[in-house]
């Protein structure tokens, strides 16, 4: 819609070129001289009734007997009333209507020069809107109150957008502000929002894992990455299925506090490794939430800084809140017995969350998994496109000896952490926690007289939930859904989120199984460069090749 505004009294030209008048000009009388006669007539008028009806009253005249001049006096008030309520009334209206026309023909120009056209993406700033634009351009009203001020978080959304368009003088075009529920996110998982990134969710599989068949949802803009995890995904399945086992299932939180001396500082670690005190620390901690049970207390010290690292379960959700808060009931508790002790903070790093630390490739942290296949030797030669005896050089010399050369921690893998980045995108994971969720060694034999291959995947610190955060997202639950291990589980406390745990485990193995393969096989460079750079359309690149078998069909493998 053209919101250019026209003008209010355009000047028409005549033949002759000469311009004609518009209405107003035609009046004979200026519009303040005509609406003082009108004013005067309408008082006047007013003044001759009340004077009349003041002497019919003293003479008991009935009101509704009218003679000619009050009958005239009558209508002539009504016609001046009609007059000044109709000149004034649209003026204002007209006043209100031209400044809004005004406001909005000014936001299209700000958006024309930001963008050199109209968003189509966005819906124009009303002129309601407008004034808290400006303020919020001015800081007089603070980005991050929008949602409170207004009680609407999508509108909040809309007008910080275009606040920030104005503030920076550049473009948001391309990202999308509609059609996302804000509401679903207000303090819980994204502050101040301004719109939403698009990333395109794919699927490997069928994933068949200790008797189960999942579909892995993977969300990611690297080409190959899923079509290659299918390729494993089709191995494994043929070859008979991969097993899982979840070693350990505790998150943790390490707190430091400081003493006076290194002395007071070991009084406390000594205090806690003690077995007897154990149980009364495990009835604080516990109090904080019916899923958390405190598992152990291990303290690290350093002069007179202790690092006290708690694990605990925490049921189907992630639980770096549900630890903290057990910790910080803990430490309440401790103050009873040991007042010098000052909490620097909750967090010391010997958690250790975010960050590759060998605490946890060696203790864990998560969910520590392990996950192993046996895949034939005709399907390593017919789906994999190459030979044992190659996979397992190339896993020694590159996953093991080259890891370690580069002084790897946690990264003897060959491209772990893209299938954790990918499955931690869909399912509404903590992204950043990739770091220490990745950590795997993968390891393979030839087995069967060096027939078949043994290929597993050890990965101790996969951090996972099912409940809270990004997990209650609907793109992100849809995916957790498609896996079936949405929300908490009814049953058994904690199986959803280690489910998914095994799954990622296992997303993980067929992704190294395909990836070595490839690279093993020389097709590396020409998978990418085929199917990462193509210009084509994509829908011309994968094809649907079904395996044949009685169940439901695989997805198309491209390599």
């Amino acid at each position: 819609m053209d919101l250019r505004r026209r003008p209010s009294n355009p000047v028409r030209s005549t033949p002759l070129g000469e311009p004609t008048l518009n209405r107003n000009q035609q009046l004979s009388l200026p519009p303040y001289a005509t609406n003082a006669v009108f004013f005067t007539f309408f008082f006047s008028v007013a003044y001759f009734l009340l004077h009349r009806s003041r002497d019919k009253i003293r003479t008991s005249t009935p009101l509704h007997f009218l003679t000619p001049s009050e009958v005239a006096a009558i209508l002539s008030l009504f016609a001046s009333f009609l007059y000044l309520i109709t000149f004034f009334g649209i003026s204002f209206i007209f006043h209100n209507s031209t400044s809004a026309t005004r406001r909005t023909s000014s936001d299209y120009q700000d958006n024309t020069d930001l963008a050199g056209s109209a968003k189509p993406n966005q819906e124009p700033v009303n002129s309601n809107d407008e004034e808290i634009v400006n303020s919020v351009v001015s800081g007089s009203i603070p980005s991050y109150s929008l949602e409170s001020k207004l009680g609407d978080c999508n509108r909040a959304a809309v007008i910080r957008r275009t606040a920030v368009e104005r503030v920076t003088k550049r473009s948001l075009e391309g990202l999308p502000v509609e059609g996302f529920d804000y509401e679903s996110i207000f303090g819980q998982s994204c502050e101040m929002p301004i719109g939403f990134v698009q990333i395109p969710v794919g699927v490997a599989g069928p994933l068949l894992l200790d008797g189960k068949e999942y579909t892995v949802p993977m969300s990611t803009t690297e080409g190959c990455l899923v079509a290659s995890t299918n390729r494993g995904c089709k191995a494994i399945y043929v070859s008979g299925g991969a097993s899982s086992v979840v070693l350990r299932d505790g998150m943790t939180r390490a707190p430091v506090v400081r003493f006076g001396s290194a002395k007071r500082a070991a009084q406390l670690k000594l205090y806690l490794e003690n077995h007897d005190n154990f149980d009364s620390l495990s009835v604080v901690f516990n109090k904080s939430s019916r899923f958390a049970r405190l598992q152990s207390i291990k303290p690290a010290i350093a002069g007179k800084n202790l690092y006290i690292r708690f694990s605990c379960s925490t049921g189907d959700a992630m639980g770096m809140n549900m630890v903290s808060k057990g910790v910080q009931n803990v430490l309440d508790f401790l103050h009873s017995n040991f007042p010098d002790m000052d909490v620097i903070g909750i967090s010391g790093n010997y958690c250790s969350d975010k960050k590759a630390a060998a605490v946890n490739w060696i203790e864990g942290r998560g969910k520590s998994v392990v996950c192993e296949a046996v895949i034939k030797e005709e399907v390593v030669k017919k789906v994999l496109k190459t030979s044992v005896e190659a996979l397992v050089e190339l896993n020694m010399l590159k996953n093991l000896t080259g890891s370690a050369i580069a002084g790897a921690l946690g990264g003897f893998n060959a491209h772990a952490s893209n299938i954790v980045s990918a499955i931690y995108l869909a399912t509404g994971q903590d992204p950043a926690q990739n770091v220490e969720s990745s950590h795997c060694i993968t390891m393979m034999e030839a087995v069967n007289d060096g027939k078949d291959i043994h290929i597993s995947v050890t990965m101790p610190s996969i951090e996972v939930g099912t409940v809270g955060g990004g997990t209650q997202l609907a793109s992100q639950s849809a995916c957790l859904n498609l896996l079936g291990v949405k929300g908490a589980s009814k049953d058994s406390p904690g199986a959803n989120s280690r489910q998914l745990a095994t799954i990622v485990a296992g997303s993980v193995l067929a992704g190294e199984l395909s990836l070595m393969s490839a690279i093993s096989a020389g097709q590396l460079v020409k998978s990418h460069m085929k199917y990462n750079r193509s210009s084509r359309d994509i829908d011309k690149n994968v094809s649907w090749h079904p395996l044949k078998r009685k169940s439901r069909p695989m997805w198309g493998t491209p390599f």
